[in-house]
């Protein structure tokens, strides 16, 4: 039976982040992906000389995300994308009103319209949403918006910063904080995200953290834990740190019936996605290359307008039509609603394509605090000791990528501090 003082539950980025803090505390830590690549939904894949990330997928400037990528000496190369782009709706393109000279052209918004969006938008920079309270995103909006457009607008800004749909479902408090994050503008990676999981990847293994590709079938406690996996082999450690998603971390784990972590799963909901991704020789329409969904759930973005995301010139354009927590959905309808977007933006794009990808449902992220209903977990389970998890469903008030990067620091930051002789990391 192999030994560590810790193992940790995926390869993805919460997984690589927190091996990386153990590893450089002096604790042996190994992380167990059921993968043959590590990067879960952070990996790209190389198309016709294109880079596809699985989705659409951005750092938000100033988050947790990047003070922890900075805090481990990770550099990323890339490019802030401006904002300059169009709103959609009811099959019509229209300016984007994302500062002051494109919210006085849009014809989008009456002149009225345009005063409450702006009054709204000034508002926002110097809000503190802690101050709100508990109040849903909707009850927010309809007491600070009357104009029915408008509150169109906002929610379209609110979708694209969180990914969720559903104001009425959502923590305003939250979503607003995201939308302030956003306003500081987001990074787009050079090569997709594959060169970050790459730079985590060396960095967890130059620390001292082992890697072991196998699937774990189950977390037993035993004297600390005894990890069984796949090919028969088993792993004892002290302590565990689980980033699976609720589901697969409950599945996993021994006697976790009737526990924090049986609420935790059947409350903290995957968040899902249609996503689609192709590589144009040229563009069609040059100067269409961001475009925002206002009576429908989709954003557009030309990723390549800011970073470099082929090796051949051709543009890497990401679309993605946020479909909540819903379990299924018509991937042939997402589809065909996604291709007539992009013929809206890019009419005859067919002609110059190169790369195609389409992910009819993939969970963007396995669960988001910003809904109602979230239940906080982490980064210990108290009611099974030496238990840890991190993760994007591991949030307190950090969305996606941010919720993955600093759960990981929390829960290496409590792990660490159980340990023997401690090198602390400043909490997240």
């Amino acid at each position: 039976m192999k030994k560590y003082e810790a193992a940790i539950i995926g390869g993805g980025i919460s997984g690589l982040t927190a091996a990386v803090y153990l590893a450089k505390a002096g604790i042996s830590a190994v992380v167990i992906e059921k993968g043959k690549a590590l990067g879960g939904r952070a990996k790209t894949v190389k198309k016709n000389g294109a880079y596809f990330n699985i989705g659409a997928h951005a750092l938000y400037k100033g988050g947790p995300a990047e003070a922890v990528l900075a805090d481990l000496e990770i550099e990323l190369s890339g490019g802030i994308p401006d904002t300059k782009g169009r709103a959609i709706w009811n099959g019509s393109l229209f300016t984007l009103p994302a500062n002051l000279s494109s919210l006085i052209s849009t014809k989008l918004l009456t002149l009225s319209g345009k005063i409450e969006l702006g009054n709204v938008m000034r508002k926002l920079k110097n809000l503190q949403p802690a101050s709100i309270g508990k109040m849903s995103l909707r009850d927010w909006a309809e007491a600070e918006l009357t104009d029915p457009m408008v509150r169109h607008a906002f929610y379209a800004l609110c979708r694209t910063s969180t990914y969720c749909i559903g104001p009425e479902n959502q923590q305003a408090a939250i979503v607003l904080d995201q939308v302030q994050r956003g306003m500081n503008g987001v990074l787009y990676i050079d090569g997709g995200w594959q060169p970050m999981v790459d730079l985590l990847k060396q960095k967890a293994i130059d620390s001292g953290a082992a890697i072991v590709h196998q699937s774990v079938v189950s977390i037993k406690k035993e004297s600390g834990f005894v990890i069984t996996l796949k090919n028969g082999d088993r792993i004892q450690v002290p302590k565990v740190l689980s980033t699976a998603s609720p589901e697969q971390t409950f599945s996993l784990t021994e006697g976790a019936a009737g526990t924090s972590l049986d609420t935790w799963r059947q409350r903290v909901k995957p968040i899902y996605a249609a996503c689609l991704d192709v590589s144009l020789r040229q563009l069609p329409s040059p100067g269409e290359q961001f475009a925002i969904g206002i009576d429908q759930p989709i954003l557009l973005t030309n990723q390549s307008r800011a970073a470099k995301i082929s090796e051949n010139g051709s543009s890497v354009i990401s679309l993605i039509k946020y479909l909540g927590t819903e379990e299924a959905s018509n991937a042939a309808s997402d589809q065909k609603e996604l291709e007539n977007v992009l013929e809206l933006m890019q009419p005859g794009w067919r002609k110059e394509l190169e790369g195609y990808q389409y992910l009819p449902h993939i969970a963007v992220s396995n669960g988001s605090c910003a809904l109602n209903d979230y239940f906080p977990l982490g980064p210990a389970v108290p009611d099974i000791p030496g238990l840890y998890i991190a993760g994007d469903g591991a949030g307190r008030s950090e969305l996606l990528a941010d919720a993955a990067f600093a759960s990981a620091k929390r829960a290496a930051a409590a792990i660490i501090q159980q340990s023997a002789n401690p090198v602390m990391v400043k909490e997240a």
